[in-house]
């Protein structure tokens, strides 16, 4: 669990700016969406909002849903692939189910830091004058205050669904592929010792094609945590302030505008969105998959595609080698000490 929970979190924190800017190439309400292609996206960002509020926000919600969350994650896999595997369970089944149940357990502490997370990663810094997300949290405490107090706390859980579906796949396929790649990699070399280069070769692979594979889901899931728009809309953020009567007006009718975002529903070429544009429903995961698939097409489902494989890929890499090394070493440090207790015992 310790070493799980180190290499997560270190896996997470080492690539959290790709995934702001998979989060915002899958959020992106504008039509034209702004953030096209990875490099120019990121570019983007980082010279008009900065590392810190801009490549990097989001990242103490991040720091805090992933240490607990990798801590039990490991330590439910573990434990339910090593029971399965005794039990005389396929292995193949074993490391599928286990990935289900790890990440059935870890989604309570991780799913409410995802939503904080998401948003502010969409938002980006604070009256961010570059991109309008509909949303506008000074911080973590401040995102935090204002979805249970204008959403209510269950908003925290929102997207709960549509994580899982796009987690418990992503999980249990990682582990299927990265489980079955070190057992061909031992199998090759003839040691249980593979080397640093096919620990690195076999834990980004798995984590890159099933990060791949669940991209549509990881969309709809992006869709239905960050289209709740709790403050004005999204133009408000940096209309002019006026006065007099058109003022009022305009101040009624923005603050009655906490209603959901709406997704794209025309060609790339329309500079506008059409009017009575559908919503993402967050009832169902699958009418989402169809309401972007029959307003973006294929395209719509693999947005951010390309960052999330990069991401996928480098936080499997990190994650799983870290893993595995500070397994090793913890291993010997705890038989040394074993070592040590039994030979004292029998000077005793």
């Amino acid at each position: 669990m310790l070493a799980g929970g180190i290499g997560g979190t270190s896996g997470d924190m080492l690539m959290h700016s790709l995934d702001t800017v998979k989060t915002r190439q899958q959020g992106d309400p504008h039509i034209p969406p702004k953030y096209t292609s990875m490099s120019s996206s990121y570019a983007t960002i980082l010279r008009q909002e900065g590392i810190r509020r801009g490549l990097y926000s989001g990242v103490t919600p991040a720091l805090l849903g992933s240490f607990p969350g990798t801590v039990i994650f490991f330590g439910t896999y573990e434990w339910s692939k090593r029971h399965m595997l005794d039990a005389g369970v396929n292995p193949s089944i074993s490391y599928l189910a286990g990935g289900f149940i790890a990440d059935l357990a870890a989604s309570v502490v991780y799913v409410p830091s995802e939503v904080l997370k998401t948003r502010q990663q969409l938002q980006g810094r604070y009256n961010n004058p570059f991109f309008r997300s509909g949303y506008n949290y000074r911080g973590t405490v401040d995102a935090f205050r204002t979805i249970v107090r204008q959403e209510g706390f269950s908003t925290l859980f929102s997207g709960y669904k549509a994580t899982l579906y796009r987690d418990l796949p992503f999980s249990a396929l990682q582990f299927a592929f990265y489980e079955q790649e070190q057992k061909l990699a031992k199998q090759w070399v003839g040691s249980r010792d593979i080397g640093l280069p096919l620990e690195i070769l076999t834990a980004t692979t798995a984590g890159g094609m099933a990060g791949v594979m669940t991209c549509p889901l990881d969309v709809v899931k992006t869709r239905t945590q960050t289209q709740q728009n709790p403050e004005s809309s999204p133009s408000s953020a940096t209309a002019p302030v006026g006065s007099g009567k058109h003022a009022t007006k305009l101040k009624e009718a923005t603050a009655q505008n906490v209603q959901s975002r709406s997704i794209s529903t025309s060609s790339p070429s329309t500079s506008t969105v059409k009017p009575g544009a559908p919503v993402l429903d967050t009832s169902s995961v699958f009418t989402g998959l169809k309401l972007i698939y029959r307003t973006e097409g294929i395209l719509g489902w693999f947005r951010g595609v390309g960052p999330r494989f990069l991401w996928t890929s480098v936080q499997s890499g990190t994650m799983l080698v870290l893993y595995q090394y500070l397994l090793k070493k913890l291993e010997t440090y705890q038989s040394s000490q074993e070592g040590e207790l039994n030979s004292g015992g029998a000077m005793l």
